[in-house]
């Protein structure tokens, strides 16, 4: 009896015992899963039976400064799959097959994609209208549509490089669409519905929409008509030079807002794929390029704020100059001869230069250099904008300092020169250039205001107005003469430098033209900077290529903007006397016929001496003033064509193209001997000589200086 109550006990004790650890193994699964991996478990069970549909916010409409749109949103269906309801239905095959057919996809991709181990995949995005249509109508298990926002840009290729582009995920990826990102483009929502085990909507249970937060929107400084005008202008030089790239910067001087800017090549940023990556490259700010003779405009502001020159110092020009080991010479080897400085700045002349940019020093001139903003970005609220490249002042030699002043060794972006130059249009302050003047929320709420950002003053008030003069003389009298507009008083300055090669030196045949100006003059109310990389055909100068192009651009601007012309009594009596003037035309190797109505069309009256049919000689010379109804004596050539041996009187050939000369010589039954190319600048007989039909000219041409 005793033992089997014993052994009774023990039974009882191993179950006790067996139980206990049961108890305890339990208890600590549970402690486990409840405590330590809850939270985890919570949050897996809850993404198992909740079906979260993603609602995309609409980015923030982009408009210009006068309210026209510029960028929009748009709604686009899309197209998602529920993988866990379509394996459901058990009819997955069928529905990869017949979403395939509509959405023209890849069956077995498609297939792969609705059937993934996840709860939720995108099939396709922002499918057309049509698309979306026919789906519905297929009522297909598991497969639904979401209303998401597309970027769309009415003005189609205007201003494509300022506005970026925007990806299917409605995130900004370029321009002004992906600098102001966090603004533009809001908070998506999403719509929450739970799920039972067989995958059917909870009727009664969580169904949640969280709303999207729509962008803020945002008014540009960029004004269309400008940026139209801009990019009508630029399209002409592109396309007619057959260049590489080019653009155009047009910038308020007072206040750093840039009014339009434009890129060659473009880009549709509704359809950016259907262009090389290529075109989507900023030209305007993405790219340093050496600036030639613009920089010019620098090296004199510097030279006139350190007191090294005035407007009237006097210069020596032979054509060439030795720095060290180096020989420096002007464009062609022209050799300027005595000049004042506004002339070596209306010249153009590299002498002339260089001699001021030795006479600053280094230290003085990376001053300026720093404080003008080159080496540096500008700031401007666009991505991807160039530091440019600056000689290191630590290892300058007195040969960089020398070219550095005229306007090569050194690399800088259109955006900064163009604020560079503004700066001395500004009386001398340099401000930040922006492309946004105001962020408004969806409500209409001002969020933010871009107030003008002076940088810092570079030069004094009196320097920047002395020079805004000298280069309102570069215009006048200079290279940049094809940037002259009637009625507006423009400044500006020319330049043409020759492109780096990639292994190293200068490439031969490849040139970056260049005009950078401001107008009116004296009270500046714009300024323009174009650039044109490698334009085909001669002449490349950036007074040929590059200046029309900004006449062009400020005149209907300024027109646009109501500036008036200086046709007021005040400035009338100012510039003409009582009685009318007018400038006496070059008629000098025309036709007789031609220099008759060239003199009669202004008002003139003509007294012809000798005989023949070629002018050879006018009192006064050209462009001489002259009250209306003077009198214009043309002297013609004693050249008879059907006689023999006749005597010819040679005629001045200076400043003519080869082509010009030769057809006057052989008017004239003269023959030309050319050396060199380029406008003629010297010949033999001297003009005024008296030969026989028949003689040899020979006449010397150069290139035309810049």
């Amino acid at each position: 009896m005793q033992t089997a109550n014993l052994q009774v006990r023990k039974r009882i004790a191993t179950l006790f015992f067996l139980f206990t650890i049961v108890f305890i193994l339990l208890g600590s699964r549970i402690f486990w899963v409840q405590f330590v991996k809850g939270a985890e478990l919570s949050e897996k069970a809850l993404q198992n039976r909740m079906r979260d549909i993603p609602v995309e916010a609409k980015r923030g409409i982009i408009y210009d400064r006068n309210g026209e749109e510029l960028a929009i949103s748009i709604s686009a269906d899309s197209v998602y799959a529920i993988p866990a309801e379509v394996l459901a239905s058990k009819q997955e095959k069928e529905i990869a097959a017949r979403l395939a057919a509509i959405l023209e996809m890849d069956e077995d991709k498609l297939y792969q994609r609705i059937t993934r181990t996840s709860s939720f995949e995108w099939v396709k995005r922002q499918i057309k209208p049509e698309q979306a249509q026919k789906i519905r109508e297929a009522d297909l298990p598991g497969i639904g549509l979401t209303e998401e926002s597309r970027r769309y840009y009415p003005k189609n290729t205007l201003a494509a490089h300022v506005l970026g582009i925007s990806g299917v995920d409605n995130t900004g990826l370029e321009g002004i669409d992906f600098y102001y990102n966090d603004l533009v483009g809001g908070t998506p929502g999403r719509i929450v519905v739970e799920h039972d085990a067989a995958n059917r909507p909870i009727p009664e249970a969580t169904h949640k929409y969280i709303p999207p937060e729509d962008g803020a929107n945002l008014i540009l400084t960029i004004d269309e008509t400008i940026q139209y005008i801009t990019e009508r202008e630029l399209d002409k030089v592109f396309k007619e030079r057959q260049a590489k790239s080019a653009a155009v910067i047009v910038m308020d001087p007072k206040t750093g807002e840039i009014l339009a800017m434009a890129s060659r090549p473009t880009f549709d940023p509704n359809n950016y794929n259907d262009y090389p990556a290529q075109n989507r490259r900023n030209f305007a700010i993405n790219d340093a390029f050496e600036p030639g003779s613009t920089m010019k405009i620098c090296t004199a502001a510097m030279a006139l704020e350190e007191k090294i020159v005035g407007s009237n110092s006097q210069f020596y020009c032979p054509g060439h100059i030795k720095v060290g080991k180096e020989t420096i010479r002007c464009s062609g080897g022209t050799a300027h001869g005595n000049q004042t400085f506004a002339q070596i700045v209306e010249n153009s002349c590299n002498v002339g230069f260089v001699q001021v940019g030795l006479d600053l020093g280094l230290e003085r001139y990376y001053k300026y250099l720093r404080a003008f903003g080159f080496g540096k970005t500008t700031g401007i609220d666009l991505p991807g904008e160039a530091e440019g490249i600056i000689v290191p002042e630590s290892r300058a030699m007195q040969i960089d300092l020398a070219t550095m002043a005229f306007g090569q060794a050194n690399a800088v972006t259109a955006i900064q020169m163009t604020a560079a130059v503004a700066a001395v249009a500004n009386d001398g302050k340099l401000m930040q250039p922006h492309l946004v003047r105001q962020v408004i929320s969806k409500d209409g709420q001002v969020i933010k205001n871009s107030e003008p950002k002076m940088v810092r003053q570079v030069i004094s008030p009196e320097t920047a107005r002395e020079l805004c003069m000298i280069l309102e003389g570069e215009v006048i009298n200079g290279t940049g003469r094809n940037a002259y507009m009637p009625g507006y008083r423009a400044a500006g300055k020319t330049g043409t430098a020759q492109k780096i090669s990639p292994s190293g030196g200068y490439l031969a045949n490849e040139y970056v033209a260049s005009f950078i100006g401001f107008a009116p003059a004296d009270d500046p109310r714009l300024v323009c900077m174009v650039v044109v990389d490698a334009p085909q055909g001669y002449p490349y100068y950036g007074g040929w290529v590059a200046a029309p192009v900004f006449k062009a651009i400020m005149e209907d601007s300024l027109r646009y903007l109501e500036v008036p012309k200086r046709e007021d009594p005040a400035a009338a009596a100012e510039a003409q006397p009582a009685v009318k003037q007018v400038l006496v035309p070059d008629v000098v190797n025309l036709p007789l016929a031609e220099a008759l109505t060239a003199i009669k069309s202004r008002g003139l009256n003509v007294k012809v001496t000798g005989e023949g049919n070629i002018v050879w000689q006018q009192t006064p010379k050209p462009n001489t003033k002259l009250p209306q109804n003077s009198e214009v004596i043309i002297y013609l050539s004693p050249f008879d064509q059907g006689g023999e041996n006749t005597e010819v009187t040679v005629p001045d050939l200076q400043g003519k193209s080869m082509k010009e000369v030769a057809k006057i010589l052989s008017d004239l039954g003269l023959h030309l001997i050319p050396e060199g190319f380029g406008l003629a600048y010297e010949q033999s007989p001297a003009p005024g000589k008296v030969v026989t039909s028949g003689s040899n000219i020979k006449v010397k041409f150069q290139p035309v200086g810049e």
